[in-house]
């Protein structure tokens, strides 16, 4: 891999980490095409993409710095200095409750099935292009039945539960983290707007663990170009990420999901079609 190649990569995550059409499906896809990733090693890929992962982090902590700040900081006046019932707790402390209950989900399922995580299977692009298919088909179900009447302030722990289990889907490839908390709070009757928010929020701790889980993974073979490559992609992905949120904010505030369900079919049926033409290798 050269620099080049890393920074386009870096820009794919940005772009495809938070809209609901999955970054890691878009990173196989072009990992495939560039023949970067090896059959022998494929840890080696999961290792690189969950480290630039890192830059989309950083991009959601400083666009969402301020509700941040006053989550901890009230989530531990709450429970700590001054102890409340769970009920007499802001919204920023009950916010903070939330995320870490949504987070323990995928946490169990991440570590239980690791080296399946980890392994050949998940790179596979029969299994990403049917995620692809499958999940927007999902997500235009959300859009007929969801009520679209609940705003962040209204969200319960149960729903931060369900949208934890539905973040567990996201381990597979082709499904998109975004997409599959996105769709379980629209199935709740979230607004769009309030089911890309708090799927935003909730992915902080589990993309932090994961990136850097693999971060310390991949210092067994990381050398001085990769070390290069592995920065230059991360930043890249920070700058392109953080515009990636504020385009979806703005959106969905007037707009359905349907321009990507309508993304995600095409972009799957295109890459069964190339798998059927041999330009690609499964």
């Amino acid at each position: 891999m050269n620099i080049l190649e890393a920074i386009i990569l870096g820009i794919i995550q940005g772009l495809t980490e938070f809209l609901p059409i999955s970054s890691t499906g878009h990173l196989t896809v072009v990992g495939k095409l560039l023949n970067l990733i090896s059959a022998e090693t494929p840890e080696h890929w999961t290792a690189f993409i969950a480290v630039i992962q890192l830059g989309t982090l950083l991009a959601v902590i400083v666009y969402f710095w301020n509700d941040l700040i006053h989550i901890v900081k009230e989530f531990f006046q709450d429970n700590f200095f001054q102890r409340k019932k769970f009920a007499e707790q802001t919204l920023n402390s009950k916010m903070g409750w939330y995320i870490i209950i949504a987070s323990v989900p995928v946490a169990i399922v991440g570590l239980g099935f690791k080296k399946i995580i980890e392994g050949a299977l998940t790179k596979n692009l029969f299994v990403i292009a049917g995620s692809l298919i499958v999940l927007a088909l999902i997500l235009a179900l959300a859009e007929e039945v969801g009520k679209f009447r609940r705003e962040t302030k209204d969200l319960k722990w149960y729903d931060a539960f369900l949208m934890g289990i539905a973040q567990c889907f996201a381990l597979i490839p082709g499904s998109s983290r975004s997409g599959t908390t996105i769709t379980a709070g629209l199935f709740l009757g979230l607004t769009r707007e309030a089911a890309a928010r708090f799927s935003f929020l909730m992915s902080i701790p589990a993309v932090a663990a994961s990136g850097l889980l693999e971060f310390k993974e991949s210092l067994k073979y990381l050398n001085m170009h990769g070390a290069i490559n592995l920065i230059a992609a991360t930043i890249a992905s920070a700058i392109v990420g953080y515009l990636s949120i504020e385009f979806l904010l703005r959106y969905l505030k007037k707009n359905s999901t349907y321009l990507f369900i309508i993304y995600r079919i095409a972009i799957g049926i295109l890459i069964l079609v190339l798998l059927g033409y041999s330009i690609i290798q499964p």
